[in-house]
């Protein structure tokens, strides 16, 4: 069972269901009502939309032969995959003022999919404890490789104004 984990972990068990009924060239509509099941249940739970419960994957791993308790643990190890995306490392965010991102809720930002647009907007309008902030984050190399080279620096003067 464990080496099959090793491969599998984080792999939702719908997906392995899904695989090892085409294996063996069963229907999910047959299987499911062959366990007394709904087949929209089956089919939910193979397209990864519905959860394994214990009742179920018990009579899955019976009917296909499996290890007892194999789905189960796929589905933790599974929901263990799911939180820790939750928990995605964020910065500091009591280091930025609102102002720097007007345009959003700063809590929804996903910091490392839009990271080099934060990374831009931080250097262009933060301050230097928000610029920190971001080096300690990100790190020095990624902000040398994210940080545009001609990204445009607004003035601080206009005719000797200051305007910052």
């Amino acid at each position: 069972m464990f080496e099959k984990l090793s491969i599998l972990k984080g792999l939702h068990p719908g997906f392995f269901l899904e695989h090892e009924l085409k294996k063996k060239k069963l229907s999910k509509r047959r299987f499911a009502l062959s366990l007394s099941e709904h087949p929209q249940t089956i089919g939910a739970i193979t397209k990864g939309n519905r959860d394994m419960n214990t009742s179920l994957s018990l009579r899955i791993e019976a009917a296909l032969g499996l290890e007892e308790g194999f789905l189960m643990t796929l589905q933790v190890f599974y929901d263990i995959k799911k939180e820790k995306e939750k928990q995605k490392l964020k910065p500091d965010l009591s280091v930025f003022s609102l102002t720097l991102f007007w345009d959003t809720k700063i809590e929804n930002i996903d910091w490392n999919l839009h990271k080099k647009f934060i990374v831009n907007r931080v250097l262009e309008y933060g301050n230097e404890k928000e610029k920190q902030e971001i080096l300690s984050f990100y790190g020095k190399d990624a902000i040398e490789k994210l940080a545009s080279k001609t990204f445009y620096k607004r003035p601080t003067s206009i005719n000797g104004i200051n305007i910052i």
